[in-house]
């Protein structure tokens, strides 16, 4: 409560988290115990989720409004010594989110399905990844052999993919930051990602 308090509190004017998070201290205030269950957190995330991407489905067309990245935007890596390089992904980033209708439509009914899918036999599972950073950022998922995902996620934005269950090494580049961890997938996951907090 105290971390979303916080966040809320130095959160950009037209942060569009700020309402869901108060919706949810709300929740949380009313409650006696002040505590949620991982399986209720889980519970409201899905139905923002399917409720975002039945949105999407009907207009036809992703409904994210973001800033393409620019080859010319840099990263601060080194405060001390002012070093900075150019953001190297920006075109990679700005082709992951220019997909076609058909892709978009393809993407947006697997990640309903799987949504919808309470199949604990089921070989794919979803992962959310949430950007609390200033920064465009590319998630990648590399397992063995050639299973390797590539996820666009917009600044302070999130986004979702369906991939297959198992070990996978997650790396991105968030704000000039490495960032990599190894998870195992075996149900649907959320990743934050940021300068706030990293999961």
């Amino acid at each position: 409560m105290e971390m979303m308090t916080q966040y809320i509190k130095d959160a950009h004017p037209a942060d569009q988290k700020v309402k869901d998070m108060q919706e949810m201290l709300a929740l949380l205030k009313r409650r006696p115990s002040t505590k949620i269950t991982f399986d209720e957190m889980n519970a409201i995330i899905k139905q923002k989720q399917i409720a975002k991407y039945k949105a999407e489905l009907a207009a036809k067309q992703s409904t994210v409004t973001y800033t393409p990245s620019t080859a010319q935007n840099t990263f601060v890596v080194n405060t001390a010594a002012n070093a900075a390089i150019p953001n190297a992904e920006a075109e990679e980033f700005n082709m992951l989110m220019a997909e076609n209708p058909v892709e978009h439509k393809n993407k947006t009914v697997k990640i309903l399905n799987s949504l919808f899918d309470n199949d604990p036999n089921s070989k794919t599972s979803i992962v959310l990844i949430k950007n609390n950073s200033d920064c465009n950022i590319i998630v990648r998922m590399e397992s063995v052999g050639n299973t390797k995902y590539r996820l666009a996620v917009p600044a302070h934005d999130d986004s979702t993919i369906v991939i297959d269950k198992g070990q996978y090494l997650f790396t991105s580049l968030v704000c000039g930051a490495q960032y990599a961890s190894q998870k195992t997938i075996e149900k649907a996951i959320m990743v934050t990602l940021g300068s706030s907090a990293t999961q």
